[in-house]
């Protein structure tokens, strides 16, 4: 026997819901038409007292991340970074975030990378990490080795 769903939601109830969502999409920033860098700045500190709050499973966390996202992807200002990003290789751009996170400079690299010029040219992209330089790196930073590896 199939069962007749009633539905239960009147046409007042209704526009109070549609009213209260276009209420938030003008409040959230980069939720509604405008799209700027002010909106922008906003939206990353909306995440930041999420992630303070420990509020990552909110739905609007991943909302507001994707919206982020797609922001910095198509930005005029994110642009020269976007392409220098896309051509840098996956292994220099994580060791360039772990020295970064670390307060670590290339000297700091000798043991995992020897010498300065070698470091040098694998930070400008000039040379590739090799086997021994991933393996290394990814002891010090307690990282499986595919996070080095293009």
């Amino acid at each position: 026997m199939k069962m007749r769903h009633t539905p239960t939601l009147n046409k007042r109830h209704a526009e109070e819901m549609v009213n209260t969502f276009m209420l938030a999409l003008q409040a959230i920033p980069l939720m509604g038409e405008s799209c700027n860098e002010r909106d922008y700045l906003k939206a990353l500190e909306l995440i930041e007292f999420l992630v303070d709050r420990d509020q990552i499973d909110n739905p609007l966390f991943e909302l507001l991340s994707s919206k982020i996202h797609e922001y910095e992807q198509h930005a005029p200002e994110f642009s020269h970074l976007n392409k220098v990003l896309n051509n840098t290789p996956t292994g220099v751009a994580m060791l360039r975030t772990l020295m970064d996170q670390n307060g670590l400079k290339p000297a700091d690299l000798a043991n995992e990378l020897g010498s300065k010029s070698n470091i040098s040219n694998i930070l400008n992209g000039r040379r590739a990490l090799t086997v021994r330089h991933i393996k290394a790196l990814s002891e010090r930073f307690k990282l499986p080795a595919e996070s080095f590896i293009d």
